[in-house]
């Protein structure tokens, strides 16, 4: 009896991929990228808690106190193009691991300085080290998640940076109680160096490198179909069509040279928005607990409080932002960055005129912080719509070197309007930037494709 065979029809991994049950590592990733950030924001944030002391031991002016903070900033800020280059030639992995050893080794050297000079050297050294950071994490959300997480994503990276300043007073305080200022830094060097290993071995380039994704969760995050076809149409947007007028919705042709994007207006607007608002955070947490205790004379507890109440709003508002951005507004970016913007400026004219009452400040500032940062991760993800993952290690270093340069110049503003006029003019000054912020974003465009209506 003559038996015939029949071959299987060949069957894509995509596929397959549908009836496997997909892992969910990239939230793992998410996790350690949400610890690493928390530390190095701990990294940059404990200076502040360490200034009375240091001040006590070197002769610092109150120029060289607001010098010092600033010269991280401007440091960080000009490590982003950098950056770029070194991530887009070396990979993710290996340029992560050493910034983030570095940035140990510059914070551990911080509590060994014998001099004003070499403590400066040791900020700069700091904000070198750590300037590979943020655009490593951005760039691991882009390969690690598919277009409708990518807010979400950026949402818990932001967080993160808002989450270190709510620590480090409390860790930095018990630290100088029991040894002194200078174990401060010595102790927090240690984390770093322990989740560059942890990084290292954990987290690869790309998902499709990484032994720990299956191929439905590879499918997912490519955003493929189950017959292996690209589902980048059918991911597109829902139309709004009063909200689509309003932000300007475009199909962007892609970026896909570094020259592209020095040219896009899209990016420098991004840029220039974030310049503003990040401004407007690194006031907060230099100023608001010196206004705290001279102007609404809180005492030092209440103050130490009532400051922490934009950071822990902050962390909410960043995770809030992404899910708003990904799940309601159906990726469009823009809203948040607008909503920021105008209750912004709103918040300042409350803050000014609010009573000295520790709870209704400290809610005014849990609300300020809330507000602030809905954007925030909008900022992130706005270039990920329209540059090639290639040059986005390039369009997101254009993006936060802005902000970080906003961030540097804004406290050195606010001392000089506080020497010549007083706080109303600070907040009034916060006022402004937040709604020439709102303007700027108006100008540049949403890129999304929508669905067609169905005839």
């Amino acid at each position: 009896m003559h038996t015939t065979t029949t071959a299987a029809p060949a069957v894509s991994p995509a596929a397959a991929s549908a009836t496997v049950r997909p892992t969910r590592y990239r939230w793992i990733v998410a996790a350690l990228f949400f610890i690493v950030y928390t530390i190095a924001a701990a990294d940059r944030a404990n200076l502040g808690v360490v200034l009375p002391f240091l001040r006590q031991e070197f002769e610092m002016s109150n120029t060289d106190a607001g010098g010092l903070v600033s010269l991280f900033l401007i440091a960080y800020a000009l490590a982003q193009l950098p950056s770029a280059w070194l991530l887009s030639k070396f990979g993710v992995r290996k340029v992560f691991t050493i910034s983030m050893i570095l940035t140990s080794i510059a914070t551990g050297l911080t509590g060994l300085v014998g001099s004003l000079l070499s403590l400066k050297l040791c900020r700069i050294g700091l904000g070198l080290a750590e300037g590979p950071l943020p655009i490593g994490v951005t760039t691991t959300i882009n390969h690690w998640f598919p277009s409708r997480e990518k807010g979400t994503a950026s949402g818990i990276f932001l967080s993160s940076v808002k989450f270190g300043p709510v620590i480090t007073p409390i860790l930095g305080a018990a630290i100088i109680a029991a040894w002194g200022w200078r174990e401060v830094f010595i102790w927090f060097s240690v984390p770093g160096i322990v989740l560059a290993i942890v990084w290292y071995f954990l987290v690869a380039n790309k998902p499709a490198e990484s032994r720990y994704v299956n191929q439905a969760e590879l499918a997912t995050i490519e955003e493929k179909t189950a017959d292996g076809r690209s589902t980048s149409e059918a991911a597109t947007s829902k139309s709004m069509p009063w909200l689509d007028k309003l932000i300007r919705v475009r199909k962007v042709p892609t970026v896909t040279t570094s020259r592209g994007v020095f040219k896009s207006w899209n990016i420098i607007g991004c840029s220039l928005g974030y310049c503003c608002q990040l401004g407007i955070s690194s006031v907060l947490l230099a100023w608001i607990p010196t206004y705290l205790l001279t102007v609404k004379q809180f005492s030092i507890m209440n103050m130490g409080m009532v400051a922490a109440a934009p950071w822990v709003g902050a962390v909410f508002g960043n995770i809030l932002g992404g899910l708003l951005a990904d799940r309601v507004l159906d990726k469009r970016r823009k809203p948040g960055m607008l909503i920021s913007a105008l209750s912004t400026a709103v918040m300042m004219y409350l803050l000014i005129h609010a009573p000295a009452d520790p709870l209704q400040y400290g809610a005014l500032l849990f609300l300020t912080g809330v507000l602030l940062s809905i954007g925030f991760s909008a900022y992130m993800v706005y270039p990920m719509q329209f540059v090639s993952k290639e040059k986005f290690p390039v369009a997101n270093a254009v993006v936060n070197m802005g902000g970080q340069l906003g961030g540097a110049a804004t406290p050195w503003i606010v001392g000089m309007l506080l020497d010549h006029y007083g706080w109303d003019y600070v907040f009034a000054f916060m006022a402004a930037i937040s709604c020439l912020t709102f303007m700027v974003v108006l100008t540049i465009a949403e890129p999304l494709n929508l669905r067609q209506k169905a005839a």
